[in-house]
């Protein structure tokens, strides 16, 4: 088994709304029962620290933001989408490579459509 990574994570939120709230349940629902290794969590308000925003180029709140361990990756949205969010912090394509699935991720399907005019 690897040595878990430490993950360092910023969430963008606007006030109080909603979608920031939606989005920092889920977030932390994720964290409790996905992170096994050491995590920080930031969750930077850009209606109270605006500078922060301009400074990253945050466009659109709720922004979740993987700093380390690298690349950098970003999700935008209420993070609903719970493997789109594994997927986009390297959570799920390392819990398959652990499982003895891995290697490389399976190619996309493709479908053997005739080619066009060919038929009866």
């Amino acid at each position: 088994m690897s040595p878990r990574k430490t993950y360092i994570l910023k969430l963008y939120v606007a006030g109080n709304t909603p979608n920031s709230m939606r989005a920092l349940k889920t977030l932390r629902n994720i964290l409790d029962t996905e992170f096994r290794g050491v995590y920080a969590l930031k969750v930077i308000d850009v209606l109270k620290n605006p500078q922060l925003a301009e400074e990253d180029k945050i466009l659109a709140t709720p922004t979740l933001a993987k700093i380390l361990p690298p690349p950098v990756r970003r999700i935008i949205g209420d993070l609903s989408d719970r493997e789109r969010v594994l997927i986009g912090l390297d959570l799920l394509y390392e819990e398959l490579t652990e499982e003895g699935l891995g290697g490389d991720p399976p190619a996309p399907s493709t479908s053997a459509d005739d080619p066009p005019g060919s038929g009866p």
